[in-house]
């Protein structure tokens, strides 16, 4: 006999799977958005890393999560941007620099870059921009 605990839990799934639309894309919508708020507070801060309007760091965001996933796909979660450690560390800093070469309007140093991974590794600390 289930408990009123399990009745909810079922409740709940039965919600989660009816809901249809936004539900998925307003979480990428979201995380696409701090992303490029928190890209715009880099160039505001780190010396090396250009200012940005909105929609270049949009974009920037854009392709630093293409390439993010890309590295990701190749070489698995060790080496992604978004692992821990000092081989993720260099490999945002490799993505942030790189993106500068598909994004117009956005110029990074390899010391701006370096910093720019430090700075958003700290801020997805407190922010997480990976909608998980």
């Amino acid at each position: 006999m289930p408990t009123n605990g399990e009745a909810g839990n079922r409740d709940l799934d039965q919600q989660n799977e009816n809901q249809v639309g936004l539900g998925p894309w307003l979480g990428h919508i979201v995380r696409f958005v701090v992303s490029a708020l928190v890209l715009m507070g880099v160039g505001l801060i780190v010396p090396g890393f250009s200012r940005m309007t909105f929609g270049t760091a949009l974009f920037a965001a854009i392709v630093i999560a293409l390439l993010g996933f890309i590295i990701e796909t190749i070489g698995g979660e060790q080496i992604s941007p978004y692992g821990h450690g000092l081989v993720g560390f260099i490999s945002s800093a490799v993505v942030i620099y790189a993106t500068q070469f598909v994004v117009p309007g956005l110029r990074v140093s390899i010391i701006g870059a370096l910093l720019g991974a430090l700075v958003i590794g700290v801020v997805d600390m407190f922010i997480p921009t990976v909608v998980r």
